[in-house]
């Protein structure tokens, strides 16, 4: 049986405000709303004068604006004195075992902990512990490397995905940790719901679940897929660059005792009712819609039907694991197709390398074809509205299913980007926890 650090998962060491007052001090991840300088605007109104979380990160919406080197030595000075002026209580050694019941009515279980980077990797078909479940955008990790080096604190809005039908690990440890007191508990601003943290007392629990689940989900190659990234993937890239540089620096014990080797995350199972996988549909402007429609059956093996309606296209499309809607303008009339396949892996794996090789030859084909452009819309009548424009072919996409979610990664490697969405963007992950970095 291996311990829990042979898996790389580590107890956290995790700072909490004194007297923590949950809904001025906790707010949503930085990459939400970014768009949106009026939710953040109504954020900081609802923070006040507080101690708050949105005083140590910088909101995705300010990342290209002109004072950003500003913002971020006010962050890394505000980290310092939130650390020296007593704010936080003393540290809580352990994990911690939440409920988050969001707006929706739904309530997520998750337990916090930390990673070891070493056993995390983002590029394709690495046999790390830890995987990428999305193409990670490489630009996107200096711009997020300015905030973390040299910060004191990291506040995470990473959810990594466990594999775990049985409930042994997230579950298990909530049986446990909900017979103590909790350490947080309150109400969210700005429509996050509510939230609750546990200490868990039993760490025995942690290394039983996972000597059982890396059995479960030991790959063909003999290397272990314990976690996947659902949220905050190029957050995580971004401290592993980090630690990769920072510890070129270092040697010997320090190797292994720095803070900047790990990762304050929270897992969640992949099975948990409360967690809501939504597919994240395309439209396509500017293409021969017929054509495209038929050279995607081809590449994809499948059949095209005419659907009576739009409300038959959906329902089938959202009973479906590999179906495809189509929704466009052909002489002034308005289509619904179906694109039904036997595709086995998750089914945008195999819709976006044929998509991308239909817009490729498409464009190289014709001069007119260069304005032929594609965007990705969460809504299914966002798409299928912009399916009913001229030059609109909206592309509805089959739920995300989880049990095949793992299976395909670990043949695959990461998906395509704008795979899936986990939940509403209210429902993300909010900054509560914190963790010391550098001193």
């Amino acid at each position: 049986m291996k311990t829990i650090n042979e898996y790389g998962i580590y107890i956290p060491e995790i700072l909490l405000p004194k007297k923590i007052d949950v809904k001025s001090w906790s707010v949503i991840a930085c990459d939400q709303y970014t768009q949106n300088p009026e939710y953040w605007k109504k954020t900081s109104e609802s923070a006040g004068s507080n101690p708050s979380t949105l005083n140590l990160i910088l909101p995705e919406v300010y990342l290209n604006a002109e004072d950003k080197p500003a913002r971020i030595e006010k962050i890394r000075k505000t980290m310092k004195e939130y650390i020296s002026n007593g704010v936080f209580a003393d540290p809580l050694n352990s994990f911690i075992y939440l409920e988050r019941t969001t707006a929706f009515g739904r309530m997520r279980k998750g337990l916090m902990c930390c990673i070891d980077l070493e056993t995390y990797e983002w590029k394709p078909f690495t046999t790390a512990n830890i995987r990428a479940t999305e193409a990670t955008i490489v630009e996107r990790i200096p711009p997020r490397m300015e905030i973390r080096k040299g910060a004191p604190l990291e506040l995470p809005h990473i959810m990594l995905l466990v594999n775990d039908k049985d409930g042994c690990l997230v579950e298990a440890c909530g049986e446990n940790a909900k017979k103590g007191s909790p350490v947080y508990d309150g109400d969210m601003m700005m429509n996050g719901g509510k939230i609750s943290g546990w200490a868990v007392t039993d760490n025995s629990i942690v290394e039983n679940a996972l000597n059982k689940i890396a059995e479960e989900n030991r790959q063909a190659d003999g290397s272990t897929f314990l976690f996947a990234v659902g949220d905050g993937n190029h957050s995580l890239a971004t401290a592993k660059a980090t630690w990769d540089e920072h510890k070129k620096t270092l040697s010997g014990e320090e190797l292994k005792t720095s803070n900047v080797r790990y990762a304050l995350v929270e897992i969640v199972n992949i099975y948990d009712t409360g967690l809501t996988f939504e597919p994240i549909h395309r439209v396509v402007f500017n293409a021969d819609s017929s054509d495209m429609i038929q050279k995607l059956s081809e590449k994809l093996g499948g059949k095209i039907s005419e659907a009576s309606s739009k409300n038959e296209m959906i329902e089938t499309v959202k009973k479906s694991n590999a179906d495809f809607g189509f929704a466009f303008k052909k002489d002034g009339c308005q289509k619904y197709l179906l694109l039904k396949t036997e595709i086995k892996e998750l089914a945008v794996s195999k819709l976006q390398p044929a998509l991308d090789e239909y817009l490729k030859n498409a464009c190289a084909e014709s001069s007119k074809n260069n304005a032929l452009e594609i965007d990705y819309i969460h809504g299914t009548e966002d798409v299928l509205e912009l399916g009913t424009k001229d030059n609109g072919t909206g592309i509805l996409l089959p739920p995300i299913a989880k049990d095949s979610f793992f299976e395909t990664i670990g043949k695959t490697g990461p998906l395509p980007r704008k795979s899936f969405s986990m939940g509403e963007a209210d429902e993300k992950r909010f900054y509560l926890e914190c963790r010391k970095l550098f001193n």
